[in-house]
């Protein structure tokens, strides 16, 4: 063969198995396991024509064509079944300051990273035109003040007229709130801490101008965090506040305990869920708000269960089923068990009827091995080399 011919061949090798889509794939599983099948029909007929010639002919019989296998026992034990959903940590005390009234910033009094207490200033607006509307007004009060504390001498002696007294102290009255209403205002412009916490990022600059609304920094406590996991509308009922959970932070390949604190009370119309909220304990070290977690929950449990290793679960059209090893005129053979299966978690399967846990699973060679057919007890090394 050239190369131009091996070339040509290759690549037609590759474009053919490019082609192949996954349902290609599919269909080759199916009829994997069709067969797979077929071959173990076919065996349970060659051991029950083994048997019916042997009964006729018990010369016929041979003792050497028993089949390798290890077994296991059943166990009894609790069967445990946990949920698992991703959340995120989450901190109320994760907030972004914004201004309240339009304004140049005059100062920016802290630096990322600062930790700063509960009514601390963080920004500063230029505040000149209210402070100088403030000054005036306070020009105008002392004034009022004046008039009205004369107007009240004279009417305590009972001269001039109540009006007269009346509008002096009216306008008094109306200059303080005035000036309160003012201050207030002035306080608009002074951004303070309302938790202790530290700076995560300053998004304003100082000279810029800030409007209503605009984000000036933001501002994070990594105190009174927890986890937020949206679980779905299915597992309503299999939990409860006070429940148990394994949190697993993958990043920083880490894990606590702790316990469920609140579970959403409304499902998301969109994706079918509802909330749950983990609490985390306050000497948690390198946890910082949206880092993902792994939630772990007990949302189902039974003692005294029958327990088998989910590979070992065969299935036909008839339904599952596994094969167990039964003693039969002193040889062992290979039985089928019908069983039905409930829950599974961590390749583990609970057997809700079939079995009563005094069985010993076939475990290697369970693939080989039909109905009636004889076995031999074998280690695993014994089957690997076979």
């Amino acid at each position: 063969m050239n190369k131009v011919t091996l070339v040509w061949v290759l690549a037609v090798s590759v474009l053919i198995s490019c082609g192949e889509s996954s349902s290609d794939l599919e269909a080759k599983k199916n009829e994997l396991k069709t067969y797979q099948q077929e071959m173990r029909d076919l065996r349970a007929k060659i051991v029950a024509l083994e048997e019916e010639i042997s009964a006729e002919d018990p010369t016929a019989a041979s003792t050497d064509k028993a089949t390798l296998v290890t077994t296991t026992p059943v166990p009894t034990k609790t069967f445990r079944h946990y949920l698992e959903v991703r959340g995120s940590v989450t901190s109320d005390k994760n907030v972004t300051m914004s201004a309240r009234v339009p304004g140049v910033v005059e100062r920016v009094m802290v630096q990322e990273g600062d930790r700063v207490r509960k009514g601390q200033v963080l920004v500063v607006q230029d505040a000149e035109t209210v402070r100088r509307s403030i000054d005036e007004l306070k020009t105008s009060l002392e004034l009022a003040t004046t008039r009205f504390e004369k107007q009240k001498n004279l009417w305590d002696k009972k001269i001039g007229t109540e009006i007269q007294y009346l509008e002096v102290k009216s306008n008094k009255e109306s200059l303080e709130r005035r000036i309160a209403s003012a201050q207030a205002q002035l306080n608009d412009y002074t951004t303070r801490a309302p938790f202790s916490g530290s700076i995560d990022d300053i998004i304003i600059k100082q000279g810029e101008t800030a409007q209503p609304g605009m984000p000036l920094l933001q501002l994070v406590s990594l105190q009174d965090m927890f986890i937020n996991a949206d679980v779905s509308e299915s597992y309503l009922g299999k939990f409860e506040v006070g429940d148990s959970v394994k949190v697993t932070f993958p990043s920083l390949n880490k894990s606590l305990m702790s316990t469920v604190s609140a579970i959403g009370e409304v499902i998301n119309e969109n994706n079918r869920t509802f909330t749950m909220e983990v609490k985390l304990p306050e000497d948690t070290k390198l946890l910082r708000p949206n880092l993902l977690a792994v939630l772990r929950i007990e949302d189902f449990h039974q003692p005294d269960a029958v327990v088998v290793p989910t590979n070992l679960i065969l299935s036909d059209n008839q339904g599952d089923y596994v094969y167990v090893a039964e003693e039969k005129d002193g040889q062992l053979t290979a039985a089928k068990k019908p069983v039905e299966r409930g829950m599974t978690y961590n390749n583990e399967t609970l057997i809700t009827s079939g079995l009563d846990g005094t069985e010993r699973l076939i475990q290697e060679g369970f693939r080989d091995v039909a109905e009636g057919m004889n076995i031999k007890q074998a280690s695993t090394s014994a089957i690997s080399s076979n």
